[in-house]
């Protein structure tokens, strides 16, 4: 990219021309170019191969809430980079950057709404966002949505996405832990149906706490979903893996998940759920 390029891209008034990387879309899955704009309508869901893409909270909450019927809750408030963490870039750099790149404040967002006239509220996880990475903000976000679902007395529902915990937060991104362990006990306390939805990637530390502790536990299909690396296994156990074991349909067979559901036929199938689990409530 040259001089003038980068100086006409920086200007906000100057309109972009199209190109191929802006028109078409190259499936991860069957690598076939998809036209952009039939891949997002489809809910990033390869028309060709049925490749579940990654998608961001704003895109998951206008599938799943009925029209204009949820409010995004109020970011938390944390201090940001307790550790004065620096790599080859600042830590703060690299929030800023994030925040940029994605319109969020931090990798979670959760959201009070109705799917099909049921309250919930639901939590989702924003892979683009550092990896979903886990720190302070992230169990804090939970922790909120948590509490919002016991004063609605309504279920709550998370969609995760996480490469595991905030490497930058230290030991203060693994004491989130313990903290959305306990918040995931107060929902049981009051009653509440936690219903947890794994989409691609989750790992780490996601996976060894709040991504497992579901009443119900869905996946989208194809995702992968493991607590850490298959070389990282194969070398510690010395073992050759099976192919595909840490996917969702692998994890499905071996007892680990309820359902694989296509993402477009979430939406009813949490209707179904909730109406299942909160009957009461729908009734209200």
């Amino acid at each position: 990219m040259n001089w003038v390029t980068r100086v006409r891209n920086a200007i906000p008034f100057i309109a972009k021309r199209e190109t191929a990387e802006t028109l078409w879309h190259k499936c991860k899955g069957c690598e076939a170019m998809i036209f952009l704009k039939e891949f997002e309508e489809n809910q990033s869901v390869c028309p060709k191969c049925d490749h579940h893409g990654r998608i961001g909270p704003a895109t998951r909450f206008a599938a799943l809430f009925d029209d204009d019927s949820y409010n995004v809750l109020p970011p938390p408030v944390v201090g940001e980079d307790p550790l004065k963490f620096k790599d080859t870039k600042k830590y703060t750099d690299r929030i800023k950057a994030a925040r940029l790149a994605t319109g969020e404040t931090d990798a979670m967002i959760s959201a009070k709404g109705e799917i099909d006239g049921q309250t919930v509220v639901v939590s989702v996880q924003d892979f683009a966002f550092m990896g979903g990475s886990m720190g302070m903000a992230v169990g804090e976000a939970f922790v909120d949505a948590v509490k919002a679902a016991i004063k609605a007395k309504c279920p709550f529902i998370i969609f995760t996405a996480s490469g595991g915990a905030r490497m930058q937060e230290g030991i203060l991104s693994l004491m989130q832990m313990p903290r959305m362990t306990v918040a995931r006990s107060m929902l049981r306390d009051a009653g509440l149906p936690y219903i947890v939805v794994l989409t691609d990637p989750t790992s780490g530390g996601v996976m060894a706490s709040y991504a497992l502790l579901g009443d119900i536990h869905i996946a989208e299909p194809g995702a992968t979903l493991a607590f850490t690396g298959r070389r990282v296994i194969e070398q510690t156990i010395r073992e050759k893996l099976p192919e595909g074991f840490q996917t969702s349909e692998y994890l499905l067979d071996h007892g680990m998940l309820d359902m694989v559901t296509h993402r477009h036929d979430l939406r009813g199938v949490l209707s179904q759920l909730v109406g299942y689990l909160a009957p009461e409530k729908k009734a209200a």
